[in-house]
């Protein structure tokens, strides 16, 4: 019998969309459910050299909500803010030029 040899084909390698960009370089805004109604939105992947804190302030004087700055072992720093704030931190991000539009992915429901 001879061996077959298969392709060595990755369906996941170009999925970042095409422009050679992984999603470390992305800002990801994600909603997670709580309990009942509640939810809490996370901001992670900003990059190192920003004031995480800083923009964790800013955030709740812009949207009339509670956040905190959590470290994590994966992710770094990341922002968790109350309620659904998704769209908010989007558009934010993009007005004062922290990051580009593109950059920025939108999780949860």
């Amino acid at each position: 019998m001879s061996s077959i040899q298969f392709n060595t084909f990755d369906a996941f390698e170009d999925a970042a969309d095409g422009k050679n960009a992984s999603t470390a370089d992305k800002v990801h805004v994600r909603v997670q459910q709580r309990n009942g109604r509640k939810c809490i939105t996370t901001v992670a992947g900003l990059a190192d050299d920003l004031d995480i804190k800083r923009i964790c302030k800013a955030f709740k004087k812009n949207f009339s909500c509670n956040g905190a700055v959590q470290k994590d072992e994966e992710s770094g720093e990341v922002i968790q803010l109350s309620g659904d704030q998704r769209t908010n931190v989007k558009e934010f991000l993009v007005d004062q030029e922290i990051c580009h539009a593109d950059a920025v992915v939108l999780h949860g429901f």
